[in-house]
């Protein structure tokens, strides 16, 4: 059986692709209402057996709107006029979704300002005050 080659170590099986073609808006003259050429790829993220659990959550957040509640992703490819060009862009999305999920978040190391920095913030501050206050009304002492 065909797959598609994602990464190195997930690939996934062609049949676990649903292609649909639909007729798709905008141009293509008299040929737009007699073929369909738009594509909504389907693919089940919640039962694929070629995706951990970890690379299935991060999808489930990458995907946002294109996920349904069941876990399908769809992927809605109509910006060319042939069906075969709508095909590789709606597969070359879905690889690249999936890529994404695949590459793990990194870790976040909290870094604590210098002292340079903390001086040059606390003189802005100085300086925003002395402004403001050589704007405020005189007082009654002066």
């Amino acid at each position: 059986m065909p797959t598609l080659k994602i990464t190195s170590t997930i690939a996934i099986d062609e049949s676990e692709l649903d292609e649909r073609f639909v007729q798709a808006s905008g141009p293509g003259g008299q040929n737009v209402n007699k073929v369909a050429t738009a594509v909504q790829l389907r693919f089940d993220v919640a039962r694929s057996p070629s995706l951990s659990e970890s690379v299935r959550h991060r999808l489930r957040t990458l995907a946002g709107r294109r996920m349904t509640a069941d876990g399908i992703l769809v992927i809605d490819a109509r910006r060319f006029r042939t069906q075969e060009r709508n095909r590789a862009d709606a597969r070359r999305r879905l690889i690249e979704l999936i890529r994404g999920a695949a590459m793990p978040a990194r870790k976040r190391v909290p870094t604590r300002p210098t002292l340079a920095a903390k001086r040059r913030r606390l003189e802005g501050k100085k300086t925003r005050s002395a402004t403001k206050r050589a704007r405020a009304r005189p007082s009654l002492e002066d």
